[in-house]
Formats: structure tokens, sequence, C-alpha cells
């Protein structure tokens, strides 16, 4: 019997109080496609007119060929679709006045239920005359299109197309193109309250997943090898019918092992380790599911033999790295821009005595989503372009960041790395399914009865 949309969705919340695996939360391939297809006709009626007229442009047109779409575009795509259709162009409108944005695809088929067909090549002829038509009969002000120098993910029309549009407009029609930067990242970058019922069900997949990786369920201490974890990972996204937006990696820190900057441990992930007890590991690992993405990295102790905990040391190190989410999540204000949260966060972070170093990205639609840079590992000065980008309310963040610590019996630093999916309402930060605030241990130490 074929679920509604809102049965489908019923599914997803009813996980909330359920104690079952990740795999139980995870809808069918029909039903996902309902929930996408509804958020979409929901996004472009209560998110996107705001947004155009925050970007003062009433006509926004996307234009892609198949196996080339520009990833603005590709989010406009109904859920059956896997790529444009031979040369899809879409028209979004902006009536003023009240009236619902009028949305059209100048195409051979309607795209979904949303961009209705308004191009018959056997009655309009050539379809780049028609696109001009249809913008000629509007009279727009300002005609965006997604061009940039600073957001690829903004800069999806193609040189081609750019050109043969500029070749289809009148004179008067061409001198009102102008960049729709600031329209592509505000549609990519917020997310609807639909998207923010289910996106903690996401998360929590991605937690559960990362949780059963790091434990003994997968490692064997003095046998399991870090590359194995990432792998097992990797297929473990697959056999729920998920997919990994990029490699998972997993790594270790020990006592006895000497400290590597941040660009040689970023070059260890491909390295492959025996797994042996006192290690701290350390997993990057993300998913997609239903067009939203996760970003997530922690920790997990590996005990030696009598211990049932963590190391005390290490256990501060975590807590530290805590403070360092505390004191950048209190610096995000609407208004400010990446760069700015970023120097005011490592300013606070000097003064606390915390060794720090904030790389912060939006997600969402993508993995490195559209919006504001807050740092990169290797730029903490700031990041010009992408950091001066303002932050805006309704917009997902991964909370990413490391601290390190000098931890007791370790004669190197300890860089405690962490990455939390967070959702900023204009107001607060919040972890959208919380944070890791404990290290994970391996063997588990809560078995009843022992």
């Amino acid at each position: 019997m074929k679920r509604t949309v809102a049965a489908a969705c019923a599914l997803l919340l009813a996980s909330v109080a359920a104690t079952a695996q990740a795999d139980a939360r995870i809808l069918p391939m029909r039903e996902r496609a309902a929930v996408i297809d509804q958020w979409l006709a929901e996004r472009v009626q209560t998110v996107l007119p705001g947004l155009m007229r925050r970007a003062g442009i009433d006509l926004w047109v996307l234009i892609s060929r198949e196996y080339n779409e520009d990833p603005v575009l590709r989010t406009f795509l109904p859920a059956t679709w896997q790529s444009a259709r031979r040369r899809t162009m879409l028209l979004i409108h902006d009536r003023g006045d009240g009236e619902p944005l009028e949305t059209l695809a100048i195409a051979r088929y309607d795209v979904g239920e949303t961009f209705r067909k308004a191009w018959d090549r056997e009655r309009d002829g050539d379809q780049w005359a028609r696109l001009a038509e249809l913008i000629a009969e509007r009279d727009p002000k300002a005609i965006g299109v997604n061009v940039s120098d600073t957001f690829a993910l903004a800069d999806g029309m193609a040189h081609t197309e750019y050109r043969l549009l500029e070749e289809a407009l009148t004179p008067a029609l061409r001198e009102r193109l102008v960049s729709a930067e600031a329209l592509a990242i505000g549609w990519l970058e917020t997310r609807s309250a639909a998207e923010m019922v289910v996106y903690p069900q996401v998360c929590r997949i991605a937690h559960e997943i990362i949780a059963e990786g790091f434990s003994e369920a997968v490692i064997q201490p003095g046998v399991t090898t870090t590359q194995e974890v990432a792998w097992w990972y990797r297929d473990r996204v697959r056999e729920l019918g998920l997919t990994a937006w990029f490699h998972p990696s997993v790594s270790v820190q020990r006592a006895d092992t000497p400290a590597r900057d941040m660009k040689a441990e970023i070059a260890s992930h491909d390295d492959e380790a025996v797994i042996r007890p006192g290690d701290l590991l350390h997993v990057d690992f993300g998913i997609s599911y239903l067009r939203l993405n996760t970003d997530t990295q922690q920790h997990a102790y590996v005990l030696r033999p009598g211990e049932t905990a963590a190391p005390e040391g290490l256990q501060a190190a975590l807590a530290t790295g805590n403070r360092l989410q505390d004191i950048l999540a209190g610096e995000f204000v609407a208004g400010r821009s990446g760069n700015e949260i970023l120097a005011a966060a490592l300013s606070k972070a000097e003064a606390a005595g915390i060794t720090a170093s904030i790389y912060t990205h939006p997600i969402g639609y993508h993995g490195h989503g559209a919006g504001p840079t807050i740092g990169l590992w290797d730029q903490q000065g700031g990041v010009p372009g992408a950091g001066d980008y303002p932050l805006y309310p309704d917009t997902a963040f991964s909370i990413e960041l490391y601290a390190e610590s000098d931890v007791p019996g370790w004669g190197r630093p300890v860089r405690i790395k962490l990455e939390e999916d967070a959702f900023f309402d204009g107001e607060t930060v919040r972890y959208i399914d919380g944070r890791q605030r404990a290290l994970w241990l391996i063997p588990r130490q809560d078995r009843p009865g022992y």
C-alpha cells in the first residue's frame, strides 16, 4: 500500500523515541522521493520569495545541459531526475504584490510538479528564442544568473550557456543581467522548518554509525587497522542504502609518537596503522540522506588491560575541545561575517589559554556548503571572499575545530579534533543531534552483570 508523504514523515519522526538501529529509520527510495519533492515545493513557496527580494532579483534563470549541471539547478530537480535532460532551462519570476512565484520550465517536459513546461518545439520553435520571449514578456528589472568569482556553488552557469543567453536577449535586456550569487547562496544555505524537523534524524543515523564502528563489534585491538575501519564505515553506509559524500578517515594519536602539524595529519589519513590499546582514535565521517548532509569528527579511546575509563588527561582534553565549541558558538551573531566570527572566537580562546584552530563551514545541500566560511585550517587570519559573507538565520554549520592540550604521560600535545552539525536560528546555536562530550570506549564498559 502506498504511503502518503505525511505517513513517510511520521515514520521518520517516530524514531525520536525509538531505540532501533539506524536502518530502521531509513525510508525506502519511493518514500524518500515523496519527502524530497514535498520539501522542494514548500521551499519554493515559503523560502524563495523572501530570498529573491533580499537579493533584489525579480527573475532568476538557471540553465544546464545533461551531466554538466549547475549545483543550484540540481536542487530544483525532482527526486526522480538524476540529472538535467537535454538542455534544461528554469525560469523563476517574482511577480510581486503578494503573488506566488511563477516557475516555468523551458524544456521538453515539466520539471516535476513545480516547474511547468512553457516550450513546445513544434509550436514555439527555437528554445533560446522562447526563453527570450518569456523574459521580455515579464520585463524584469534584474535577471539573475549563476556566475560568481567567490563561490563555486553560485558559479554554475557554463560559459556556453551564458554566451547563448546573451545572444538571445535584446540589448536592453542584456544590460539587466546580474550575478545571482547572493540569491544562489541564500537558497542553498537556508534550511526550511520541515527540513529541520527531520535533520536531527539524519544526524542521529550518522552518530549511530560512528558509534558502531568505534566499538568492539568492528575493532579488535592488535589486529584491526585504521584503514579497515574506514572501509567498514564506507561499506556500512552502502548497506544502509545511503551514500557518503567523502571517503571516511580513521587515524590514531599515541603517547609514544611525535606530534605532527596539521598538513602532515591530513596527509596521514591514508596511512594504515594497527590499532593498539592506549590509542586515541579519530574519525571524520559524513553521509547524504534526503538531500541533506552530515559532517562529524569524534574520538574513541582503546582501553589498556585493567582500565575501565579513559585517562583523566584525555577526558580533560575533550572538555577543552567542548569549551572551544562553546566559545565559537557564542560568537554567532546575525550579520557578522565569517571572518569577524573567526577573529572574535580565536581571541577569546587565546584569552582562555586554549591553543586553537577553527575551520567551520556551512552544511546542508552540500557537505562543504554555501554561506560564510569561518576559517580554514591553513587560513586562521580570515578567508577573503567566502569569509566576508554575512551570517544569516536559519542556516546550518559543521562546527569544525581543534584544541591542543598537554596530557600527563604524553610526550606531545594531544589534538582534539571535533566536528558536529549545528543550526543557527538567528539568536542561538543548537547542535542538531547533540555533540560528543565523552570519549567512546573500546571495548564498551556498560555490560550488565559484569
